[in-house]
């Protein structure tokens, strides 16, 4: 059974960093695309970082050069790298696979196989 928990979630002030990651079991973890979407109450979810099987990242404008996503097919983990948060940042945060290498502007139109339970991050102002 495939599993994917997030952690590293939190509340922090403006300006300030955090990592989320993602532990994944139960696939074969590096062959799959991996990414980041958040969710505000009461908007669509947004499709936030992308890493496909050879390691290319993808990013939604919002975030390009404030957050890096990564993974480490060892540990079968993926992270999100969360630098110069925004109140805007505030969300929850869901890790989700797909379970074939799926181009990051289908994946984030919820080519999704799998998702978290997702990780709440406030960042105040």
């Amino acid at each position: 059974q495939v599993q994917l928990v997030e952690s590293g979630g939190g509340s922090v002030q403006a300006g300030g960093s955090l990592r989320l990651s993602c532990a994944a079991s139960g696939y074969t973890y590096s062959t799959f695309s991996m990414g980041w979407f958040r969710r505000v109450p009461g908007k669509e979810r947004e499709g936030v970082a992308h890493i496909d099987s050879d390691g290319m990242t993808t990013y939604t404008d919002s975030v390009k050069g404030r957050f890096t996503v990564s993974k480490d097919n060892a540990q079968n983990s993926l992270y999100l790298q969360m630098n110069s948060l925004k109140p805007e940042d505030t969300a929850m945060y869901f890790c989700a696979a797909a379970s074939t290498n799926v181009p990051a502007w289908l994946f984030w139109r919820g080519r999704v196989t799998y998702w978290g339970k997702g990780t709440q991050v406030t960042v105040s102002s």
